[in-house]
């Protein structure tokens, strides 16, 4: 019996084994372990933690991966954007387009750098940010556009570029869940005045912590990152710019060189089984709409539903794990209760029915037909 045919019924619930994870570290950190430990003996027996070679190394490397200029390593992903709008000027009186349907730290760094966050509606095939809605959103103090490019699909580089040209914005990437995804075969990192990347450890490149960095073209905007991220200095001792403790650590960098060795193959395998979940997933689950311009790395595996509780608690009771990206839409946190909180419909949507599914490199083929079964049980069970 297909799956298809399965789903018309209240099907029983997969046989309980181990947990199916919604993410597993410690398998990505297996194969790795002794390139990791020889790593980590190697920054202790140099005593350097901050900065230094390690993390200069680690900036070489993955601006080299992106094809820009310069990578500025910071410590999260939240500094290497506020940093960057700082460093771009963007403050006091100026106003960034935010997508309504995003992680709140998109927005959050629109606040640390002085500015107001402003948000537009999404796509509803990709979650992505809407081009009409940003440009139906500027206004006189907008400064520019953020393009956050979420569950590891960028988005619409072409239309907003043309956008923010038109209107004398600034384009900024939130590049977090896009480590190597492309836009018409250009990386993410490279699509904007300046990108954001996120390293926390569940992410396609993952340090070992948090961690962060800015990339760009702009030989200045990467200077004054520098500074910013250093206590405003630009050379010991002389401090020009007020600036954070925003460093990202030696060990971190070093750690994140061996997983950046790894990182094609890595995303080829979330594809892979992306493309099996696919095949075998039951109907009555709206899937991630792909662009064909920008091939998806998968970060997490998106799918949509009503009854979004029922679902989930169906798959917690069949042993699998799952998560939300993201409840509430941005514009519904405390933080931004002041701001304009409607007319983002599909945001809002977004919101109430995404459940993202187990997805890492190393999820087999058993634990990815579990998922499914899983599916389709809390689907019929929920109806029956």
């Amino acid at each position: 019996m297909s799956l298809t045919e399965r789903s018309r019924a209240v099907l029983p619930l997969p046989a309980m084994a181990d947990r199916v994870p919604f993410v597993a570290l410690d398998r990505q950190h297996g194969p790795i372990r002794e390139d990791l430990q020889r790593t980590f003996d190697r920054v202790l027996g140099a005593s350097a933690f901050i900065l230094g070679a390690e993390v200069a190394a680690f900036e070489d490397e993955f601006a080299a991966y992106c094809g820009t200029s310069h990578c500025v390593g910071v410590a999260s992903g939240t500094a290497a954007l506020t940093l960057a709008f700082q460093a771009s000027g963007i403050g006091p009186g100026d106003e960034v387009i935010v997508p309504a349907h995003t992680f709140i730290a998109s927005a959050l760094a629109v606040v640390h750098a002085g500015a107001t966050p402003v948000f537009c509606d999404v796509d509803d095939g990709t979650g992505l940010i809407d081009p009409s809605a940003a440009g139906a959103a500027i206004g006189e103090r907008t400064a520019a556009i953020l393009a956050v490019h979420l569950y590891g699909q960028v988005a619409d580089m072409d239309a907003l570029g043309e956008l923010a040209e038109r209107n004398g914005l600034a384009l900024f990437e939130d590049a977090a869940q896009a480590h190597g995804a492309t836009w018409c075969g250009r990386r993410a990192g490279t699509l904007g005045v300046a990108a954001a990347f996120s390293f926390y450890p569940s992410k396609n490149l993952g340090a070992l912590g948090d961690a962060g960095a800015v990339c760009t073209s702009d030989a200045g905007l990467a200077e004054r990152v520098r500074a910013l991220r250093h206590l405003g200095q630009r050379r010991k001792g002389e401090h020009e710019l007020l600036g954070w403790n925003e460093r990202l650590d030696g060990l971190q960098a070093a750690l994140l060189r061996v997983k950046l060795r790894h990182l094609d193959a890595w995303n080829d395998a979330r594809r892979r089984r992306a493309q099996r979940y696919r095949e075998i997933l039951p109907p009555g689950l709206r899937l991630l709409e792909e662009r064909d311009e920008s091939p998806c790395v998968f970060h997490v595996f998106p799918v949509r539903t009503g009854d979004r509780d029922a679902f989930r608690a169906g798959l917690e009771k069949a042993g699998v794990e799952t998560g939300i990206h993201y409840t509430p839409a941005c514009h519904g946190h405390a933080p931004f209760a002041g701001h304009r909180n409607d007319g983002f419909g599909v945001a809002d949507a977004w919101a109430a029915e995404e459940v993202s599914l187990p997805m890492f490199e190393h999820l087999t083929e058993d634990e990815t037909a579990r998922v499914a079964a899983a599916c389709a049980h809390a689907l019929t069970a929920r109806v029956a």
